[in-house]
């Protein structure tokens, strides 16, 4: 439903993310006669951000809500704020660890770039890569499918990821991209500074961004079908990177 209400997010998790964040809350709106503590504890942390409270009864929040998942209170916030490439290099280096960036080509389904954020987020990788056009933007059913990661996770935007590419590999990454043509995952070695191409739900990564990549892996499957959802496959990837990383 288009509410002429923009960046709004919904639910208690995303909310308390948020805060905890720092994201500025412009507006709160809240279950009328709520008892929930979790509600109430993102009341104070909202008001002492001065941000305006609006009490409503359960019809009104469902009219207002994006996800359906409401949980009796929504809110609007600042807008998102993407980094550079570089903040996410100089971030990987500031922890003193070699990068691990997630380079996403035209996802679209707002539920599966939600997923892989949140992803990324817990398996460590230093940032996500997506591109300017032909690509979910971020929005509120993107950040309740993160659960809140996509506040702690650093993502940029870019024009072309061909050229983006070329860039990290003078900078010492190197890159695998999944594709059911490819290699064995099991069988490549992926230590080091890596970035995992991801590509779109029904196309894949694209011809020009796969030639850029150093490797084409896929997911040994044993099953009747041939394909897995795009973030379950990220996630699969992206722990076998962490594996031989931080494990072996």
């Amino acid at each position: 439903m288009d509410n002429n209400i923009e960046n709004l997010i919904e639910g208690k998790n995303a909310i308390l993310e948020a805060l905890k964040a720092n994201k500025s809350v412009k507006k709160l709106f809240v279950l009328k006669d709520t008892k929930d503590s979790k509600i109430n504890d993102i009341i104070n942390k909202a008001k002492e951000q001065n941000a305006i409270i609006i009490f409503q009864n359960k019809k009104e929040l469902d009219l207002l809500s994006n996800c359906g998942k409401h949980q009796g209170v929504i809110a609007q916030i600042e807008e998102y704020s993407y980094v550079s490439v570089d903040d996410i290099i100089n971030y990987a280096l500031s922890k003193n660890e070699k990068p691990f960036i997630i380079i996403l080509d035209e996802i679209i389904d707002p539920h599966n770039l939600g997923a892989i954020i949140r992803t990324a987020n817990l398996c460590g990788a230093h940032g996500i890569i997506l591109k300017n056009r032909n690509q979910v933007p971020i929005t509120s059913i993107v950040i309740n499918a993160s659960a809140g990661a996509i506040y702690h996770t650093k993502i940029a935007k870019v024009i072309n990821l061909s050229n983006t590419i070329d860039d990290l590999k003078k900078k010492g990454l190197w890159f695998v991209c999944s594709d059911i043509s490819g290699e064995n995952m099991y069988n490549i070695d992926m230590k080091g500074a890596i970035g995992l191409v991801v590509g779109n739900e029904g196309e894949g990564v694209s011809r020009l961004v796969r030639e850029k990549c150093d490797y084409v892996i896929k997911i040994p499957m044993y099953g009747n079908i041939d394909s897995l959802n795009v973030s379950v496959s990220t996630g699969i990837i992206a722990y076998e990177i962490v594996r031989q990383n931080k494990f072996l």
